[in-house]
This record gives C-alpha cells, sequence and structure tokens, in this order.
C-alpha cells in the first residue's frame, strides 16, 4: 500500500513525518532517512491495530510528483 507522508523539518533540526489518511500517524528521527524508517513502522503498527479492531483501512494513494522550473 502507498500512503502519503509529509515530512518537515522543526525548529531544532528534527524531522517530523506524518501521514495525514492516518489520523495520529506521526513520528520523527534525527535525519530524514530516519524520520522515513520510522514512519514506515508507525504505519505497519497503525494498520495492523485497525485490522485487528476491525476498522476500515484507508485505500492506497496514486499521485504524479512533478517537477517544476521557475
Amino acid at each position: 500500500m502507498k500512503f502519503r507522508v509529509l515530512i518537515e523539518q522543526d525548529e531544532d533540526g528534527m524531522f517530523i513525518a506524518q501521514v495525514p489518511s492516518l489520523p495520529g500517524c506521526i513520528s520523527q528521527g534525527k535525519t530524514r532517512d530516519e524520520a522515513i524508517r520510522n514512519i514506515q513502522e508507525a504505519v505497519i503498527g497503525y494498520i495492523e491495530s485497525l485490522k485487528e479492531h476491525g476498522d476500515p483501512i484507508p485505500p492506497s494513494i496514486d499521485e504524479e510528483i512533478l517537477d517544476v522550473s521557475v
């Protein structure tokens, strides 16, 4: 499954990762790569919890990234 992940660097230099389609699914890391690894683990745990409780799993996304020169 694919989920959109938003990654921002906070004022302390930590990278904060969140998944908008999974409310409350947030993680962080000292580096961007660490934040990505951590949010992957968080998503897995989130999905497992949804399954255990019989809750629906949000649909996977399909999107394109555009690189625009200005």
